[in-house]
């Protein structure tokens, strides 16, 4: 009988544990996790921050699912530590726990800035259920708020605390909203829309310190400009919880280096999700962790998938706005691309093109086709033939299949 142990209760620790018990019915599965609560959608913290969804709507797999499965779920057990040769791994206490194959799904953690003031009592960021608490009440009692980082979850988190009633600035580094996500027209009428809502953006803009002042707080920008606020939610991206990784001895670069077998540098020891890097590459999204949960967790019973890489897709959820970014956006104009919208709308359609294949897509206002386009991308889809309709405002995507 097999004794898997899986560190870290996501998306990818639960895919795992799902299909090893689908392969190997008999096997023992200890689920670890730092947190107390079971696996839940990290995506719709904002919404539960905004007051719009309580926590038994965030519950994916309830306690009694892992009863269910079989699995031995250890809830707020972290583990720090252990012996790869021997193959023990072991919790704060010093209490070990032998395995035949372990999965490191130990996620990320919120990135803080070397920013003067970024520890004082107001100063906050948002990763988990317990971070998402801590943020509901303090905006009980503030007005505005300050965001240090105008990405996709910054943004998400933003619009959660203006939902709960507060004004919010945005201080971001890049000239323009989403970099990653968007090009420089897409983002325009992005930020016009997120203002008509109420956000209020300071964009090329550098944080110098946070100082506490008269009850408050103070946001001090590089240009000299002061922005007052109740509270700071610092949203400047994550980094891989390695640790326990470095801890066994495994290979890290960015993070804990797989093969295409999900395989790290230990032997069996397997990786997924965001502290997972495969081929040089992190993800960091839903989509990949889940996919990367799920093939680890079939060669940890024995099968041999590999994993080739996962289109990066992202939505944005801030009310009253449909955007979707997946693949090559091609911010920098390089490539062939076919555009449509309507600005007055809010509207926005970019298909990008290379040697006359579908790489990539921005639309903003409008999902219409999402689905068949995000297929095409991952297909590699020749449009040569299509080149001429795919503009048109009533294209019909099901020609993309």
């Amino acid at each position: 009988m097999t004794t898997y142990v899986i560190v870290g209760n996501g998306i990818a620790g639960n895919a795992a544990a799902e299909t090893i018990r689908k392969l190997d019915p008999e096997g023992v599965i200890h689920l670890f996790s730092r947190e107390p609560h079971p696996f839940y959608y990290t995506p719709a913290l904002p919404e539960f921050l905004a007051g719009t969804k309580d926590i038994n709507r965030l519950i994916i797999h309830p306690l009694a699912w892992y009863r269910e499965k079989g699995i031995s779920f250890h809830p707020g057990v972290e583990l720090v530590g252990g012996d790869a040769q021997a193959r023990y791994v072991t919790d704060r206490q010093g209490q070990r726990y032998a395995y035949d194959r372990l999965l490191l799904a130990t996620g990320s953690n919120s990135f803080v800035p070397p920013i003067p003031g970024a520890d004082l009592p107001g100063v906050v960021t948002l990763r988990t259920l317990e971070d998402a608490r801590r943020l509901k009440e303090m905006a009980a009692h503030s007005r505005q708020a300050v965001l240090i980082g105008g990405g996709l979850l910054g943004l998400e988190a933003g619009n959660g605390l203006r939902q709960a009633g507060l004004a919010v600035t945005v201080v971001e580094f890049f000239p323009r909203l989403l970099p990653r996500q968007l090009d420089e027209a897409a983002a325009a009428i992005l930020q016009r829309r997120l203002e008509a809502m109420g956000f209020r953006f300071h964009l090329g803009a550098t944080t110098q310190e946070i100082l506490r002042a008269d009850g408050g707080l103070t946001v001090v920008l590089k240009d000299g400009e002061r922005l007052p606020a109740d509270m700071v939610l610092i949203s400047a991206g994550v980094r891989p919880e390695v640790s326990l990784a470095r801890a066994l001895g495994a290979r890290i670069d960015k993070g804990v280096v797989v093969d295409d077998y999900l395989r790290t540098s230990l032997p069996e020891v397997y990786a997924a999700g965001d502290v997972a890097e495969h081929q040089g590459r992190l993800y960091g999204i839903w989509p990949a962790a889940q996919e990367q949960g799920r093939i680890a967790g079939m060669n940890m019973a024995g099968g041999q998938e590999t994993y080739t890489g996962t289109v990066p897709a992202n939505t944005l959820k801030v009310v009253g706005i449909d955007l979707l970014s997946a693949g090559e956006i091609d911010a920098e104009g390089q490539l062939e691309a076919v555009v449509s919208g309507d600005p007055k709308k809010g509207t926005y359609r970019k298909l990008v093109l290379k040697d006359n294949r579908l790489v990539g897509v921005i639309l903003l206002g409008d999902l219409t086709g999402s689905a068949e386009i995000q297929a095409a991308i991952r297909a590699g889809r020749d449009v040569s033939g299509l080149k001429a309709d795919l503009g048109r405002p009533d294209f019909d995507f099901t020609r993309l299949k």
